[in-house]
């Protein structure tokens, strides 16, 4: 790996090339995952990418000119000082506003090189070439918000915050949902049966922390390896998983809390507010199918609530047989 120090004048624009090449297909890959759900900001990058590629241009008519015909491949990963990019090839689940992000970042980048090769440049022609580019890519903010305004008007506007709101609920809401579903409701029956059985707050708190985290793990990797989220849009499987288990852990250990003997010694006492946690739980789901799966209060709390009772009454039974 070379540093930057070590790079002679042919090989500052022959990196330069590179990287307006490089930033071209970054554009071209995020207007492409952009396209079907933010069609308004893809063209912003759809214009990004014109303008990289007109730099390109210039960059090569300028090395043909001092260097001759060839042009030898200097990547950004060739040399030290350059942040390390994840290819976008593997960013596919970015959001939108990461994605508004990283572009910013990677014009700073670009800018912060111009204005360098600028200082180790000799030849007048390349000095000032690089110069107007280093400025060009300052401009590229400007030029954004220029564009921005042109093409995110505000019906463009609601249209995309539908697109990211439809988005957060089907990579985050939906697995979560499904997980605090399972985990406070699958968890119901073994620890009041547990309770019911033994009249033991110790030994209940161990079968639901048991059944709690059991469940997590195993709903973890159902939602993982259900399928890529590459046809589906749900995102990638890896976030869905542990967001899907975390939340099946944390429905079952709600109500398995209150059997903690350092909190609640008394059985009577612990499962009273084991009950009590039961309902605000179900209360929380119902209120998340509400705001975020329109479904009808009245009607997801019905469905949760008929659910809940049947397997808390199932547990119930069972520990007292």
């Amino acid at each position: 790996m070379r540093t930057f120090d070590s790079l002679n004048e042919s090989e500052l624009l022959a990196l330069a090339i590179w990287q307006e090449e490089e930033d071209s297909r970054v554009y071209d890959e995020f207007a492409q995952q952009l396209e079907p759900s933010f069609p308004a900001t893809a063209e912003i990058f759809k214009e990004m990418r014109k303008e990289e590629l007109g730099h390109q241009q210039r960059l090569t008519e300028m090395y043909h000119q001092k260097f001759g015909p060839h042009i030898p491949l200097i990547r950004r990963q060739d040399v030290k000082g350059f942040v390390r990019h994840q290819p976008t090839w593997l960013t596919r689940t970015l959001g939108l506003e990461k994605i508004r992000k990283q572009v910013s970042l990677m014009e700073a980048e670009t800018e912060r090189y111009y204005r360098k090769a600028v200082g180790r440049a000799t030849d007048p022609d390349i000095k000032k070439l690089l110069n107007d580019l280093a400025d060009a890519e300052g401009g590229h903010v400007a030029m954004a918000d220029k564009l921005k305004e042109q093409q995110l008007t505000p019906q463009v506007r609601k249209q995309e915050d539908v697109a990211k709101r439809r988005l957060f609920v089907l990579q985050v809401v939906q697995p979560g949902l499904a997980g605090l579903m399972d985990g406070s409701v699958s968890t119901l029956a073994p620890l009041f049966a547990a309770a019911f059985a033994t009249h033991q707050t110790g030994e209940t708190f161990k079968v639901g922390l048991a059944a709690s985290v059991g469940a997590g793990i195993s709903m973890a990797f159902a939602e993982g390896l259900s399928d890529d989220g590459s046809l589906t849009g749900r995102g990638r499987p890896l976030t869905r998983g542990l967001v899907c288990g975390l939340m099946t852990a944390c429905g079952g250990i709600g109500h398995t809390i209150p059997y903690c003997p350092l909190l609640i010694s008394d059985f009577k006492t612990a499962t009273t507010v084991a009950a009590m946690v039961v309902v605000v739980e179900l209360a929380v789901i119902s209120w998340i199918r509400k705001k975020y799966m329109d479904t009808p209060l009245l009607s997801a709390a019905f469905q949760v609530g008929v659910g809940g009772a049947l397997v808390f009454l199932a547990g119930i039974l069972i520990g007292q047989s």
